[in-house]
């Protein structure tokens, strides 16, 4: 498809300098689009080459890559050989193997048992955590988001409902308190209920909608029932709830 209007740059870089852009990204995608009849150490290689370095520093840069994500073994066996994991590894060392600036990791951990997601999630944090060195992760995983990234964006039906510092979003993503209380939780809740608050008691403590007086009602119901109240702040929650919230927001009329 020929661009028919506009500009577009990369890190500076005219798109249509191919090579230069292609100099300064790495980009593992989701698919399995390797060269089957190639070994591991080959198709980073020639990855390389097609990224600007020459042959001589391809070739020592792919033994390194492969080294750092752990195929230096089966670095000279055919790709169409390797197990779903060692793909994925295999990937990832084509978009290091030119040492970009600015990495783009499509669903990274796709295919992967528990095992294999935790390691390709540790590289990828200590690529993200590389002085001068930027990851955009794009996943449908949001455990995997939680680990990685520190901003995020936030995207539904290819519309953007969301985007910031995940701290900030995850912290600022609800009004209710979680109370840690030593003593009996369902008991708690029934009595904070009792005084018209929304309470549930869980396996992390008590979860209990913010409204005036509920300070008071918390240290009264722990005195009356003989309970110690050992934490109550701000109830932080999980991407995955933040997404669902956010969706089911702008689901309803009018939102």
């Amino acid at each position: 498809m020929r661009p028919t209007a506009g500009t577009a740059k990369v890190l500076g870089r005219d798109i249509e300098d191919g090579l230069a852009v292609r100099e300064r990204i790495g980009y593992m995608p989701e698919h399995d689009c390797l060269i089957p009849d190639m070994t591991g150490v080959g198709l980073v290689s020639y990855m390389g080459r097609v990224s600007g370095l020459d042959r001589d520093t391809a070739m020592s840069r792919s033994h390194d890559v492969l080294q750092f994500v752990g195929v230096e073994e089966e670095r000279y066996r055919k790709v169409a050989e390797y197990s779903t994991g060692m793909k994925q590894k295999v990937k990832l060392a084509q978009a290091m193997v030119h040492d970009p600036q600015l990495y783009i990791f499509d669903e990274p951990t796709t295919g992967l048992d528990p095992r294999g997601r935790s390691e390709m999630l540790d590289l990828v944090g200590t690529i993200a955590k590389s002085p001068g060195r930027n990851v955009i992760l794009s996943s449908h995983l949001l455990p995997d988001v939680e680990t990685i990234c520190k901003y995020i964006v936030i995207l539904d039906g290819g519309h953007q409902i969301a985007a910031g510092e995940l701290s900030q979003l995850l912290s600022g993503a609800t009004d209710r308190l979680r109370i840690d209380v030593r003593g009996d939780r369902d008991a708690f809740a029934r009595l904070l209920k009792d005084a018209g608050f929304d309470a549930d008691a869980g396996p992390s403590g008590l979860h209990v909608s913010r409204k005036p007086g509920l300070e008071a009602a918390v240290f009264e119901t722990a005195k009356s029932l003989g309970a110690e109240v050992r934490y109550m702040g701000k109830e932080i929650r999980s991407l995955e709830e933040l997404f669902l919230e956010l969706v089911a927001r702008t689901e309803k009329p009018g939102a």
